[in-house]
């Protein structure tokens, strides 16, 4: 991942990427006067980035547009995507960010942009290896050392969380997403305990245990805590990941074509809690954080549960089995009741859940759902829009809650074709008594084409989200 720095002074002989909010600052960069008449051009033609190549050397200029501050910090994010994406087709490892305005958020925005749209995942590449940018040096006196550290931090876990999303089945394990978990706590500073399979069986985990009956590889059960002293929240905010390494659906395989090609994905919400514990780990925030991940592929071999079972679940309720590819909610929920443990003041689930909510809004933004007071919902909405990670909130009526209703069990885990990704979610509200709030993520996780920042593959959604969340409750007190 790109490295940050910071210098003095601008270097006349780097390649250089400028944010100012005034086209009369380019006045202040030493350039010739035609460059700069060439800059000031294009940014009044609209470019998001207008560039300049003076004899090899590339000068880009954002300019930080007027009105809406989540929509200004965005075109930042965007802007800096676009320069790295410039800096490495011209195979440059190495780069300087001036900011000739006053606004620390517009300046950290376009170099976050830059850090994660400069991500490639090469891990299994040996030929045509791309050249990577490697530092940016940040020149800008509004920015103070620990929010660049700060950002340097997020950044790595978000890539951390990509990574982890990218991995394939046959290199990352249930077992093996333990031991990347157990690798995190100890360099970032948060507890790590994971279950066996034999210890889940003990934790009576019906749910999570059935998942993993077709599967040659056993289940992990992960938690993790984060417990500075002086936590400012006496009861703890629990995250709950989906941590499904690889889904065929199981039994009720899935059948449409190249449905299966980016299953390796269905862990993406494991991965978020993953990366957003471990940085509030490393800010040493003052907020006390569990997360938990149940842990398994789900296929159709062996003794495959199959669709017409009957689960008892870990908090004794049966579960009328109707669709193994509705598997998330199963073991997702036994890790909801392990959590009543916790006591947490809002427990929340992230999960490649549904394909009703992609389907819904599509991959611009994840739906949200729960049965947490508004003043939770209210703060993660604050987070969604700085981060621009957005959430479109769904309706959590009662009557959705009746289309899981069984003839032979307490319940079943499918409702009926329609508003799929809300009776999901009211399944998974019958297994806590806490004030809960589920993220579908199913639509933002994992693309099909690079989106600006947002790569293709892996996107790490949900790590900015939850700490900017974690630390707007920090501050909360």
């Amino acid at each position: 991942m790109l490295q940050l720095a910071k210098a003095n002074r601008i270097s006349a002989a780097k390649d250089l990427m400028v944010v100012l909010n005034n086209t009369a600052s380019l006045r202040d960069l030493d350039l010739e006067r035609n460059d700069r008449q060439y800059l000031l051009e294009q940014l009044k033609a609209g470019r998001s980035v207008a560039t300049c190549d003076i004899s090899g050397r590339l000068v880009m200029v954002h300019q930080v547009a007027k009105g809406d501050t989540s929509r200004q910090l965005e075109a930042a994010r965007r802007a800096g995507n676009e320069m790295a994406l410039k800096l490495v087709a011209a195979k440059r490892e190495e780069a300087q960010v001036a900011s000739l305005q006053d606004d620390p958020a517009a300046t950290l925005a376009l170099v976050e942009g830059a850090v994660l749209g400069a991500y490639s995942f090469t891990r299994y590449k040996t030929i045509d290896l791309p050249r990577p940018l490697q530092k940016l040096t940040l020149i800008a006196p509004e920015v103070k050392p620990a929010r660049l550290e700060e950002l340097h931090e997020l950044c790595r876990c978000v890539c951390t969380s990509r990574d982890l999303v990218n991995a394939p089945a046959s290199h990352l394990s249930a077992v093996q997403l333990g031991q990347a978990a157990q690798q995190l706590g100890k360099s970032s500073g948060f507890s790590v305990k994971v279950l066996n399979k034999k210890q889940i069986e003990a934790e009576r985990m019906g749910g999570l245990l059935a998942v993993n009956q077709g599967s040659m590889d056993p289940p992990a059960f992960i938690i993790m805590e984060w417990k500075p002293k002086g936590a400012v929240n006496n009861k703890p905010v629990v995250l709950v990941g989906k941590g499904v390494v690889y889904d065929t659906g199981g039994l009720s395989l899935k059948p449409t074509p190249n449905s299966m090609d980016a299953m390796k994905c269905d862990m993406a919400g494991a991965a978020a809690v993953i990366g957003a514990i471990s940085a509030a780990a490393l800010r040493q925030l003052p907020v006390h954080v569990v997360a938990l991940v149940p842990t398994t592929d789900n296929r159709p071999g062996g003794r495959a549960f199959a669709p017409g079972d009957v689960l008892r679940m870990h908090n004794g309720l049966s579960v009328e089995n109707l669709n193994s590819d509705a598997e998330g909610r199963l073991i997702l929920a036994d890790a909801l009741s392990y959590g009543e443990r916790y006591d947490a003041e809002t427990i929340f689930t992230l999960a490649t859940l549904t394909g009703a909510a992609s389907r819904a809004i599509g991959t611009q933004g994840s739906v949200v759902m729960g049965t947490a007071p508004e003043e939770h919902f209210s703060r993660l909405q604050q987070a969604a829009e700085q981060t621009f990670e957005r959430l479109a909130r769904m309706p959590f009526w009662e009557e959705y809650g009746d289309e899981l209703k069984s003839d032979i069990a307490d319940l079943k885990n499918i409702g009926g074709a329609l508003a799929g990704q809300i009776t999901a979610g009211k399944f998974l509200a019958r297994f806590t008594t806490k004030p809960f709030i589920h993220i579908d993520i199913a639509g933002t996780a994992f693309l099909d084409k690079r989106d600006h920042y947002r790569p293709k593959g892996g996107t790490g959604v949900g790590v900015r989200l939850l700490f900017d969340y974690l630390k707007r409750r920090a501050a909360a007190k």
